[in-house]
C-alpha cells in the first residue's frame, strides 16, 4: 500500500479516536438542569454512562452493515467475472473463478486468520462473540462512569494499563511465555499508570467546568471539604477505569482465543459485537430502571437520560458524533493493522493521548501536571518496550531462549 494512503489511514485513526474521547467528555461537561444557578455546584450535568455505552455499540453495529454491503459488492463482482469467463470459454466452464475466492481478496471482508486449519465462524458460532461483548459492555460502562470523575487525558492514559493486564492474562489463559524484557516493560507500565493515577488524586481537575477559574472564585465554596470531595471523586474515577482495563484485557484474551479457532473478518466481528451489545444493553436497561433507577434521576433512570439527550442539542450531536467516530475509528484501526501491523496500531493509539491532552488543556477542562507528564513518559516507554518498538536495555534481556508472540526466538546477545 502506498505511503500516502497509510498516512491517511493513520491520520484518520488518530482523528476519530481523539474525537470519540473528547465528545464523551463534552457530554459529561454539558449542563442539563438548573443551568442558570449562580453557583456551578448547584447545576446538574449529563451523567448517563449507559446511554453512552449504547452509542458505542450502535457505532460498532454500523460496521456490520459495512461488512454486508462490501460482501454484496464483492459477490456481484465475482458474478460478473464468472459471466465474463463463461463467455470467453464457453466450452470450458471449469476455468471460471469461484465467487468465494474472489471475495477473499477484499481486505475489508477477508478473515482475520487465513489458516485452513481453523473453521469459519458462521451460523450459531457467531454467538460465541457474545462472550467478549459482555466484557466490552461492562468495561465501557465502567469507563464511562470513571470519565465523569476524572479528566479526559488521565482517563486515556489509565487505559494504557490494558497492556499490563493483557500480558498477565495471556500467560495464565493462553499459556504464552514472555521474555524477561517484557516483564520489565509491564513493571514500567504499572509504574507509569500508578504515577498518572496519583497525579489525578494529588492535583484533581475541577469536576465542574470553570469552577476553579479566578473569575468564578466568588461563586464556588472553597476549603478542605472541596479538596477532599475532588480527591475522593478522582480516586473513584481512577479505580473504575483501571478495573475496566482488567475486563477489557479479558475481552482481548477471549477474542484472541476465539479467532485462533475460527476465522472471521475483523470488521464482521466488530459489527457482531456491536449488535450483540445493543441487544444486551437494550434488554438490561429497562430491568435496571425498574430495579434501581425509577424516579431517581441516576445512571439507570432511562426516561431522564433519554430526555436529557434529545432536549439538549450539544448532548444529542455529541452522541451522534460518538456513534460515527467509533465506527470510523474501528474501520481505520483495522485498515492500519492490515497495512502495517497490530504493534504499529497500538503505538499510534498511544499517541492519541497527546492530542486528547492538548485539547483538554486548551478547553480548560484540566490543569497541567508535571507528575502526570512523568507518569505518561514511563507508561509510553513500557508500552513501546512491550510491543518491541524500542530496544530493551541490556539488563532486561532474558538469559534463556524464549519464543515471543510471533514464535520468534528472543535471547540475550
Amino acid at each position: 500500500m502506498r505511503g500516502s494512503v497509510v498516512l491517511a489511514l493513520v491520520a484518520g485513526m488518530l482523528l476519530t479516536g481523539t474525537i470519540n474521547t473528547i465528545l464523551n467528555k463534552l457530554q459529561d461537561n454539558t449542563c442539563v438542569h438548573n443551568c442558570q444557578a449562580p453557583n456551578p455546584r448547584n447545576r446538574r450535568y449529563f451523567e448517563q454512562p449507559l446511554w453512552q455505552t449504547v452509542n458505542m455499540f450502535f457505532g460498532e453495529a454500523l460496521c456490520l452493515l459495512v461488512y454486508y454491503v462490501a460482501s454484496y459488492v464483492e459477490h456481484r463482482r465475482a458474478a460478473v467475472a464468472d459471466a465474463r469467463v463463461a463467455v470467453v470459454h464457453p466450452d470450458d466452464p471449469g476455468v471460471a473463478v469461484p465467487s468465494d475466492a474472489v471475495s477473499e481478496t477484499s481486505p475489508l471482508i477477508a478473515p482475520a486468520f487465513t489458516s485452513h486449519t481453523v473453521q469459519p465462524m458462521t451460523g450459531t458460532r457467531n454467538l460465541l462473540l457474545w462472550i467478549p461483548t459482555l466484557c466490552d459492555m461492562t468495561a465501557t460502562t465502567l469507563m464511562n462512569v470513571g470519565l465523569i470523575h476524572i479528566s479526559a487525558s488521565i482517563y486515556q492514559m489509565l487505559r494504557g494499563s490494558v497492556v499490563l493486564f493483557t500480558g498477565i492474562l495471556s500467560v495464565v489463559f493462553l499459556h504464552r511465555r514472555h521474555p524477561l524484557y517484557r516483564w520489565f516493560a509491564l513493571v514500567m507500565v504499572f509504574t507509569g499508570v500508578a504515577i498518572v493515577g496519583l497525579s489525578s488524586i494529588v492535583e484533581p481537575s475541577p469536576r465542574i467546568p470553570g469552577a476553579d477559574d479566578d473569575s468564578n472564585h466568588h461563586l464556588v465554596a472553597r476549603g478542605d471539604n472541596d479538596t477532599s470531595d475532588a480527591q475522593r471523586s478522582s480516586i473513584i474515577g481512577v479505580m473504575l477505569v483501571v478495573l475496566a482495563q482488567t475486563v477489557t484485557a479479558s475481552q482481548f484474551v477471549i477474542e484472541e482465543k476465539l479467532l485462533s479457532q475460527y476465522h472471521v473478518p475483523a470488521i464482521k466481528a466488530v459489527g457482531l459485537e456491536g449488535l450483540f451489545g445493543l441487544i444486551t444493553t437494550g434488554t438490561l436497561m429497562p430491568i435496571l430502571y425498574y430495579a434501581f433507577g425509577k424516579n431517581t434521576g441516576n445512571f439507570f433512570d432511562l426516561p431522564v437520560g433519554w430526555n436529557e439527550m434529545i432536549s439538549h442539542a450539544q448532548v444529542l450531536w455529541a452522541g451522534i458524533g460518538i456513534i460515527f467516530s467509533i465506527a470510523f475509528f474501528n474501520w481505520f484501526g483495522l485498515s492500519v493493522t492490515r497495512s502495517i501491523s497490530a504493534t504499529s496500531r497500538s503505538t499510534i493509539d498511544t499517541c492519541r493521548t497527546i492530542f486528547i491532552w492538548i485539547i483538554s488543556l486548551s478547553l480548560g477542562w484540566e490543569h497541567f501536571r508535571w507528575l502526570q507528564v512523568v507518569g505518561f513518559i514511563i507508561l509510553i516507554y513500557g508500552t513501546f518496550l512491550f510491543n518491541d518498538v524500542v530496544k530493551p536495555p541490556p539488563f532486561a534481556f532474558c538469559r534463556t531462549r524464549v519464543e515471543d508472540d510471533e514464535g520468534e526466538i528472543v535471547e540475550s546477545p
